[in-house]
């Protein structure tokens, strides 16, 4: 069953709506209007809209309990849906094609003028608070009749409940129903609708994601654009290869874009995704449930995915860090890309063949930093590493023989002493949290070349206090790119069309 891409319409007023149907329309199927959403006048004129619209719509009437805006009572919410399929006409792309009723409401004139204009009745259950429980039982008693569709929409407490739900989905055949995790942990299961069997997925516009706090947003929704251009949403299937990225929190990441334009470019029948989870045990889970072949491996599992892999490769070993994970029949095989990857961009910036004569201060001590270091070592250079936890920071640094202090005020001589190039491996000033600099207690004068492995936002704090100081500067996103056409060749066994 196809997967139709379903606008969700929240707007106060129908000509808003309507201006977000005609924005969107060459990425959408069918609308929903949510009439809970409209200011009272507008709700009195709600009726013709799938005729203004010229696209299948859905009419919701959302309660606040299930996460709308409808604060009146049952009788009222009743006689607005009764509202909604009045007055039909015999054309049915003038009446609503769907209507969402609640498992719990009991309206029978309403269901039977539905089923008499040929509207569908989604019956749903929304659950704000936690996993819903043994789905396949669930959509069998949701589903009074035949022709209905079952929506199960919940919030899961983790990664572990989208994977429960995927692996309860798979015993769904021969049902038709919508199946939604909410918020950011479940976003694969928007992405990977057409996989998980779900008739219709739900987008939002661009600007109600940026107004309920952009990719982190409590319902976790992806705008019409970004679910076909980036994830090619349409042309998912059975047989589509997933890959993707994994790590916590995972609020923002540019390597879906790369590694997608990339399939496509090349006619590759795949899709890479982000999957947020608290544990790397929980993402190679939900990995097993989904069929994922690859994983990149970002902060904070670059260390600990270690112990969970049958093999990996020698420089890994070396490094001690993994940010690449390719299936290996049963199992995983590690690699790291990202000292290669940081090797080129950190050259490229500076425009050099080498480091040598350098002296290089590395930031940090966590798995970032330890493919820095690598590199820093092969490259020939001499450098300091920096941690505010100073065992870390010595364990790394007598690996390669290099210096290591505390990251603090007290060493700032020493980090002076090695400057000629300052790179920055932590978390810090990362968005959300981007007031932070990792380094506020030092002066820069304006010799330094300055990397931070962040590139979101473009310009960390330090990056930008740097830059006015007449430092030259550079962000991670080259080394974005650079590890990602590594990993698409693992992945892949094909060449990225840089």
């Amino acid at each position: 069953m196809e997967t139709k891409v379903c606008l969700v319409l929240t707007a106060p007023t129908l000509r808003e709506d309507l201006a977000l149907v005609e924005l969107y329309r060459k990425w959408i199927d069918i609308a929903e209007l949510r009439v809970d959403c409209l200011s009272p006048e507008e709700r009195l004129n709600f009726r013709r809209f799938p005729e203004m619209a010229g696209l299948p719509c859905i009419l919701t009437i959302r309660r606040r309990s299930d996460g709308g805006q409808f604060l009146e009572g049952e009788g009222s919410r009743t006689a607005m849906l009764a509202r909604g399929l009045a007055f039909a006409d015999i054309n049915p792309a003038k009446n609503f094609a769907y209507i969402d009723l609640e498992e719990d409401l009991q309206v029978p004139s309403v269901e039977e003028a539905a089923r008499a204009f040929g509207t569908r009745i989604i019956r749903s259950v929304h659950n704000m608070t936690g996993p819903e429980p043994d789905i396949r039982s669930r959509v069998q008693k949701l589903r009074r009749t035949k022709d209905e569709i079952a929506k199960i929409a919940f919030m899961p407490r983790g990664l572990g409940d989208v994977t429960r739900l995927f692996q309860e989905a798979k015993q769904c055949a021969g049902e038709e129903y919508i199946l939604i995790a909410m918020g950011p942990y479940g976003l694969p299961s928007r992405v990977l609708s057409p996989i998980l069997g779900s008739s219709i997925c739900f987008v939002s516009s661009e600007e109600s994601i940026r107004s309920q706090g952009g990719t982190g947003n409590a319902l976790g929704h992806l705008d019409p654009i970004t679910i076909n251009e980036i994830y090619n949403i349409r042309g998912l299937s059975a047989a589509t290869r997933v890959f993707g990225v994994t790590g916590s929190p995972l609020t923002s990441t540019s390597s879906p874009i790369i590694h997608n334009k990339g399939y496509r470019k090349q006619g590759i029948d795949a899709v890479y995704l982000p999957i947020r989870a608290d544990t790397i045990e929980e993402a190679l889970e939900f990995a097993d449930a989904t069929g994922i072949n690859g994983l990149s491996v970002t902060f904070p599992f670059k260390e600990s995915v270690l112990p969970n892999l049958d093999e990996i490769s020698a420089q890994t070993g070396e490094i001690g860090a993994c940010n690449t994970i390719v299936r290996n029949g049963d199992g995983w095989n590690g690699y790291n890309t990202d000292a290669p990857g940081f090797s080129r961009a950190l050259l490229g910036f500076l425009g050099r063949k080498d480091l040598k004569r350098l002296r290089v201060s590395i930031i940090g001590a966590g798995g970032a930093a330890r493919a820095v270091t690598h590199a820093v070592r092969e490259l020939g250079g001499k450098a300091c590493v920096f941690n505010r936890t100073t065992d870390k920071a010595r364990e790394l640094a007598t690996k390669y023989n290099f210096k290591w202090a505390s990251l603090d005020a007290g060493n700032r001589i020493l980090l002076e002493s090695y400057s000629d190039v300052i790179i920055q491996t932590t978390n810090v000033g990362m968005a959300p949290d981007t007031d932070h600099d990792p380094i506020d207690f030092y002066s820069f004068n304006g010799h330094e070349a300055v990397y931070d492995v962040i590139y979101h936002p473009e310009r960390t704090r330090m990056l930008r206090r740097a830059e006015k100081a007449g430092c030259r500067v550079c962000n991670g996103y080259t080394m974005l790119q650079y590890q990602a056409y590594l990993q698409y060749r693992l992945f892949t066994g094909a060449e990225y069309d840089e």
